[in-house]
């Protein structure tokens, strides 16, 4: 547990760093077995001790820590109940965030989108922290691993920090070309067709080193 809450808080941090939140925005989790840790509200990540440590059980309820959980605990529960996540991380990053104002469903810009599992959805717009939020991400991530949370930020969940992480910064790096390419007037992008975007995807699902 101590080790899963540090690599957490290392998350987390990175998001600061790597301009995906400002602030205390966004937020971070991991499962350890029917445990969450999750990042308290409002506490700045550069201040987070081992000693503040928050976990609760997959109903909500408190186990471990003394400080809050994050707001939007009912989206991070929703889900781990619902997938087969074992880490999500929430960020409010600027140019996925543009996007989601613009259209319902990032169009294909780069087969990248095959490694979420296709086409990256925009959940409609609820309050943070509600669970009309958490229903609306969790039609969006339907066969999906990262998805746009609409004028709010995005969404994506892995097997670890480091693949839910990755898929964070994947999805901020495919909408920033996004809005790059449809910036130049009087030119529009060229898009990835469906086919193309599943025979990448197959490709991507044998990609990297083997165990």
């Amino acid at each position: 547990m101590a080790t899963a809450w540090e690599e957490l808080v290392s998350t987390a941090r990175r998001t600061v760093t790597d301009g995906l939140v400002v602030g205390t925005s966004g937020n971070v989790s991991v499962r350890v077995g029917d445990t969450v840790l999750v990042t308290p509200t409002g506490v700045p990540y550069d201040r987070l001790k081992p000693s503040d440590a928050v976990g609760v059980d997959l109903d909500g309820r408190q186990v471990l820590g003394s400080l809050r959980p994050t707001s939007e605990l009912p989206m991070h529960l929703t889900v781990y109940r619902e997938t087969d996540a074992r880490a999500v991380v929430h960020t409010h990053a600027a140019h996925a965030t543009a996007v989601s104002t613009l259209v319902p469903e990032l169009p294909l810009i780069h087969y990248m989108a095959g490694a979420v599992g296709g086409p990256v959805r925009v959940a409609p717009y609820a309050t943070y922290g509600t669970p009309e939020l958490a229903a609306n991400v969790l039609r969006a991530l339907d066969g999906r691993a990262a998805c746009l949370l609409q004028n709010h930020g995005t969404l994506a969940h892995g097997a670890s920090l480091d693949q839910a992480y990755d898929r964070t910064t994947q999805l901020e790096w495919m909408c920033r070309v996004w809005l790059l390419a449809s910036s130049v007037p009087g030119l529009a992008p060229t898009l990835l067709s469906p086919g193309q975007l599943d025979e990448a995807g197959e490709r991507l699902r044998g990609y990297g080193q083997r165990d």
